[in-house]
């Protein structure tokens, strides 16, 4: 029998996320599901609103092998031909499971690179993300139930809850957050081991509310590249290529990164940022304003959106909110600020916006609903 849960976020999938149409492609891209309900769904309510479902199953077990024997021209043969699939889509769903968070830690950074340059980058950052209707989530599975310390059962209901909320009243909240943001010019961070400023002035600013990422809630821009001086100390984990990098802290100068340290892998987190010019410059910052998502489980779908949290991203700008800076790394680092986490606060133009996780200001007030 069809879990009612399955259809509630396969139907969000289709007409709120990706709004698809007669006549358009969708690539459905599903890596280790347990089980492909999700997916058959998704491709009958596609193929009922008369559009053309395509479908690739991957597995990171399958991966691994691919990064760590690839070669060169192989890998680079491979991020061609998805390339040229992606450029025939008009949407993209991409649903990430996984039966291993760490199946990727024995790939050296090397190859990992090569990957990200010759397939990810021209597949996804070049392609999917500026030119298709796109949508990126995860699948409930036990070894994300293990990170949120859950049962997998109560892990999958709190899933389900998240990712199928009322996006249009998450929509009308965030507003006034976005027009007060697009007013703004100077943004002033501070908090444990954090006092961080930048401009945003003349950048676009884009509220999230369910149509790229599931579960969503945030609203986010991009500093001015070179704007960006202080010290920021990042108080949630992250799990990247591989690598859980935990007590990351930056020092930035005139925007860029002059100083990276983390408490157990310095090393490698100074080779993710020296991939290209771009990965020590900013090219995103946003406020996570979802409060059902309360505390962090090393993914960063759910990370970035918890209630309280905010992300500076070093590497990649969005073409949305675009402040020039280009990279194959978008790499989003979550700092809570609630009181639990150390507090902190926000900012704009001297005057205080948020403190210790809610905002202040009576029209963004809403926004604090369940913190």
């Amino acid at each position: 029998m069809q879990d009612p849960r399955i259809d509630k976020l396969a139907r969000l999938l289709i007409d709120h996320s990706t709004q698809l149409k007669a006549g358009e492609t969708v690539l459905i891209e599903a890596f280790d599901l347990p089980e492909p309900n999700l997916v058959c769904r998704l491709v009958e309510l596609a193929a009922e609103r008369g559009a053309h479902p395509l479908v690739s199953l991957k597995n990171n077990t399958v991966l691994r092998s691919i990064y760590r024997s690839g070669t060169e021209a192989g890998i680079k043969l491979i991020g061609e031909l998805e390339r040229e699939r992606m450029t025939k889509c008009q949407a993209y769903i991409g649903i990430r499971g996984s039966a291993n968070t760490n199946e990727l830690s024995d790939v050296s950074g090397e190859q990992l690179d090569l990957s990200q340059r010759l397939w990810w980058q021209p597949v996804h950052i070049q392609v999917r993300v500026p030119t298709t209707k796109w949508v990126v989530l995860r699948y409930p599975t036990p070894s994300m139930a293990q990170l949120a310390k859950m049962s997998t059962a109560a892990f999958e209901q709190f899933y389900f809850d998240v990712c199928t909320a009322d996006y249009a009243e998450m929509a009308r909240r965030q507003e006034p957050l976005k027009e007060l943001m697009l007013a703004t010019d100077q943004v002033r961070i501070v908090g444990p081991g954090t006092d961080l400023s930048f401009s945003i002035k003349d950048i676009p600013v884009i509220p999230c509310n369910g149509r790229r990422n599931i579960p969503d809630g945030e609203v986010f821009t991009a500093p001015v590249r070179t704007s960006v001086n202080g010290t920021i100390a990042y108080n949630t984990g992250s799990q990247y290529q591989g690598t859980v990098f935990e007590g990351i802290t930056f020092e930035f100068k005139d925007g860029k990164i002059v100083r990276a340290e983390c408490r157990n892998d310095t090393p490698r987190l100074n080779q993710i940022l020296d991939s290209d010019d771009g990965a020590r410059y900013i090219g995103e910052w946003s406020l996570g304003c979802n409060n059902y998502v309360r505390k962090p489980m090393l993914d960063t779908l759910f990370d970035e959106k918890i209630g309280g949290s905010m992300h500076l991203t070093p590497g990649n700008a969005y073409e949305t909110a675009d402040n020039g800076n280009r990279s194959r790394v978008h790499w989003d680092l979550v700092l809570i600020q609630t009181p639990e986490y150390g507090g902190g606060e926000v900012w704009f133009d001297g005057k205080l916006i948020r403190k210790d996780g809610k905002f202040l200001p009576e029209k963004l007030l809403p926004l604090n609903e369940g913190l």
